[in-house]
């Protein structure tokens, strides 16, 4: 039985295990977040989702939805782990965080090629095929031999994470359900209205509000990801910018059909439908500052914080510079990179690459030619743009219709929405054409 090392138990290191162990592959799974926890993980099971508990759009004209609907044909850990503990989220795919991270645990843990080793890493046989999916958060002593072996390429930027409230806490006489443009055949989402004084006084607190930042101490300059920006510091861009993201009013009019100026959502995170996040308000205030200027928003005066928001530290390699198109290092064919380390943002888009990479390594040990799927599918115009972007300045990509290519003849006028639904039909056709080949 051939052997393997699957450095990481996040999403990519165990879709990447799965499909290797069911490939025949001897795998051995280190994993250290039990013995050397990071401030954000909170339970011991693997593919932790510590930002958001959504996998974000499961319409056909979204890409990443379009992205699910690829990763379903190849047999997807990830995919199957979500749709077993999904909740409740109009035209989302949300999961029950515990239920998810349990169902992949169990998988693993119970397959009979796995091994699961709980230690940190901090060196590793070089002449075993490894995947390294140590994830956004990587153990310093293990970033250190990653750098070696990239030659001290160091890429990062910050990510946070939003708070989590009780439901019963909600002051429903001010709150109402509602999907955004009533999408779904069920209200999923809860949303607190504000008129423009009440936006204009959270506002204000919002800007003022004193950060935490005595974890990251000694960094000079933080950089964040667009895709999972502080509230506070999006807000600090205009007054208007948030009317335009997170509290944007449009599709969301009250229950007597009314405007409101401004809307915070609220989606459900468990199974039972006890616990409620706020949709895009990850935040790095201090959790007093929190409690304080969350309150203010209508409906949540009273709310029971479960969770507090934090912000942590991402790393990601310079992938353009380092990798083949088989995620494969250049400088040492037996080393595979995969996940959110690899420039990737998002839970399906790092889960996606965990199996592309597994793909490749099962080839390379075949000898076989490397094979990543097509430009024209979503999840080879993410391994193509990680390959073909600037080394110079680098930055995380998600899931969109831009860095697919081009429909050929497509007339204009026929409508984006017809755009994107045969931008979507053809990724299918061409992920099951790629299939066919591995």
């Amino acid at each position: 039985m051939k052997q393997v090392q699957i450095i990481g138990a996040g999403l990519a290191g165990c879709e990447a295990s799965y499909y290797l162990a069911n490939k025949g592959y001897s795998v051995t799974l280190f994993e250290s977040k039990n013995i050397k926890p990071n401030p954000v993980q909170v339970s011991k099971g693997f593919a932790e989702l510590v930002c958001s508990n959504s996998l974000r759009s499961n319409e056909l004209t979204n890409a990443v939805g379009t992205l699910k609907a690829e990763m379903r044909l190849l047999n997807s850990l990830i995919i199957q782990a979500a749709e077993f503990a999904q909740v409740p989220a109009g035209a989302s795919l949300a999961v029950d965080r515990v239920k998810f991270s349990e169902f992949i645990t169990s998988k693993v843990k119970q397959h009979p090629n796995i091994k699961v080793v709980e230690q940190e890493v901090v060196d590793f046989d070089l002449t075993i095929p490894t995947i390294i999916a140590s994830g956004p958060l990587t153990t310093p002593d293990l970033q250190t031999q990653i750098q070696k072996l990239l030659d001290n390429d160091d890429f990062y930027f910050f990510d946070a994470v939003a708070p989590i409230i009780k439901k019963e806490s909600i002051n429903m006489e001010i709150a109402f359900r509602k999907n955004r443009y009533e999408k779904g055949d069920t209200s999923d989402y809860i949303n607190c209205p504000m008129n423009k004084t009440q936006y204009d006084q959270f506002y204000d607190a919002l800007i003022h509000g004193e950060v935490a930042i005595s974890h990251l101490a000694g960094e000079q300059e933080l950089k964040y990801f667009e895709g999972c920006m502080p509230v506070e510091a999006m807000a600090k861009r205009g007054p208007k910018t948030l009317l335009f993201g997170p509290m944007k009013p449009k599709g969301l009019r009250n229950l007597d059909g009314t405007n409101n100026y401004a809307v915070v959502q609220l989606r459900q995170d468990d199974a039972k439908d006890s616990l409620y996040n706020l949709v895009g308000f990850q935040t790095n205030l201090k959790w007093p500052e929190q409690k304080r200027i969350f309150q203010m928003i209508p409906g949540l005066e009273n709310a029971e914080f479960v969770r507090y928001g934090v912000m942590h530290k991402n790393n990601f390699i310079n992938s353009p510079k380092l990798l083949n198109l088989g995620l494969q290092l250049k400088t040492n064919p037996k080393i595979f990179f995969a996940g959110q380390i690899t420039g990737v943002e998002g839970y399906v888009e790092s889960s996606v690459v965990g199996l592309i990479a597994a793909i490749n390594l099962d080839r390379f040990t075949q000898g076989l030619e490397l094979l990543s799927p097509p430009s024209t599918t979503v999840s080879g115009a993410l391994i193509h743009y990680i390959n073909n972007a600037s080394p110079i300045d680098f930055q995380p990509m998600k899931a969109n219709w831009g860095i697919v290519d081009e429909l050929e003849n497509f007339n204009k006028q026929d409508g984006k929405v017809q755009k994107k639904t045969l931008l979507s039909e053809r990724a299918i056709s061409e992920i099951k054409k790629y299939i066919s080949q591995i």
